[in-house]
């Protein structure tokens, strides 16, 4: 059970700061056929304060779906899509570009227009025009991505998004934001206690995690726009591994005022707390489904770690994991079919998506290291990011893209919490 409580190390005092983008992404393994795109520099660069082209660029490559022709080998520079000679691009065997042009229209003020051309049916795939403030530039450009990545893959893109992360160098721990490209860092809390157990709302405007201040484990809510928090669940005992309910008016969470921990539910409104399981067995680690209906947890109750499932109105448990000697830590995809976990089936502990729908759970195995923890997916249940070693990574749900990624500043990086769909940040 020492893996089960791994998630009781804990966090601090509040500072807000901009820092120095301290993540570095490389892709270890693309996915197969990626398609080849180029983005070409949007027109009047030197009159804005970022670099758009980049920006999509960096996003595509990311993923591992797009191969992005590099910068150097561009046969022209054409922002609009009059001005694309087709040939040009259809000898180097690109099937799509992106252009587009950032014009200026008051004090840190922009129009950005861009549009997604096929080369070799000649047409306008997607456009759309932005109207923007110099500080949400760079959101326009993820913004951006999202569109291609859709347009192109049939899928919604993420790249809008947000990570929340835990570093730890010597005995200082800081709790980060940063978007998906390790880029517009910020850290919130810093201690000198570890930290983990970070759970995003449902509207991306709040962060829950358990803290460690005056040695007592905690649960504190935070409001990232204000930075203000709130202290929620300081009952006797352990407080631990919050989970927002789907409407974001409930937490989720593990406490032993019981003499062992059992999984309560929080009314945020009311304040009015409800004990959901009872045994005599360690419940931990809740998570809600999509509706809201039931609430998949991890328990001993069987002799070893496994996941069961309840009724969030309460009832009877139910097992649903069943292949390995240790399922722990579990988050549902999207459309609640499966279920994100950390696994052991004698090869160490690694990150597995479980099926639902199979009678058995059946398992498939996501990551090939041995001291994984921490798995959390992207909004569009796309890619899975974790923790292993030293750093973390992330890798897409059917195995073809591999990503490693690491602190920048030299600190070792833990607890992944991957943001829900953003409308602005």
């Amino acid at each position: 059970m020492k893996k089960l409580f791994w998630s009781l190390s804990l966090l601090l005092s509040l500072c807000l700061q901009q820092t120095q983008a301290a993540l570095q992404i490389d892709i270890t393994q693309g996915a197969e056929g990626a398609l080849p795109i180029a983005i070409v520099p949007f027109a009047n660069p030197s009159q804005a304060p970022e670099d758009l082209a980049q920006i999509i660029s960096n996003d595509l490559n990311l993923s591992g779906h797009f191969s992005v022709l590099e910068r150097g080998r561009l046969p022209a520079f054409p922002s609009d899509i009059k001005q694309v000679l087709y040939p040009h691009w259809q000898s180097l065997g690109v099937n799509h570009i992106v252009i587009g042009s950032i014009t200026p229209t008051a004090a840190n003020q922009y129009q950005v227009r861009f549009f997604l051309v096929d080369i070799f049916s000649k047409e306008q795939v997607v456009a759309f025009n932005f109207n923007t403030t110099k500080k949400k530039l760079r959101q326009v450009g993820h913004q951006i991505s999202d569109k291609v990545y859709q347009a192109l893959t049939g899928k919604r893109g993420a790249f809008n998004t947000r990570i929340a992360y835990v570093t730890q160098q010597k005995n200082t721990y800081k709790l980060h934001l940063a978007d998906i490209d390790g880029k517009n860092e910020q850290t919130i809390l810093t201690s000198r206690e570890p930290l983990l157990s970070l759970a995003w709302s449902p509207d991306g405007k709040r962060l829950a995690y358990v803290s460690l201040e005056r040695k007592q484990t905690h649960i504190y809510v935070q409001d990232l726009r204000t930075g203000k928090r709130q202290q929620v669940a300081a009952w006797k005992g352990l407080n631990t591994a919050p989970a927002w309910s789907p409407d974001g008016k409930s937490l989720a969470f593990s406490n032993s005022q019981s003499g062992n921990l059992e999984i309560y539910v929080l009314n945020l409104v009311t304040r009015q707390l409800r004990q959901l399981t009872h045994n005599r067995a360690i419940d931990t680690e809740p998570t809600w489904s999509p509706d809201g209906a039931s609430i998949v947890f991890t328990s001993s109750r069987g002799g070893t770690a496994q996941l069961y499932r309840i009724a969030s109105a309460g009832g009877r448990a139910e097992r649903v994991s069943f292949q390995g000697k240790y399922n722990a830590r579990a988050r549902f995809s999207a459309d609640g079919k499966q279920i994100l976990c950390l696994h052991n089936g004698g090869n160490g502990y690694q990150i597995a998506l479980l099926d639902l729908g199979s009678r058995r759970g059946n398992v498939q195995i996501l990551s090939q290291t041995t001291q994984d923890e921490s798995p959390s997916f992207s909004p569009n249940g796309r890619m899975v990011m974790y923790a292993t070693g030293k750093g973390l990574a992330a890798v897409s749900v059917d195995g073809g893209v591999k990503q490693k990624i690491a602190s920048g500043l030299g600190s070792n990086i833990r607890e992944p919490a991957w943001s829900p769909f953003l409308t602005n940040h």
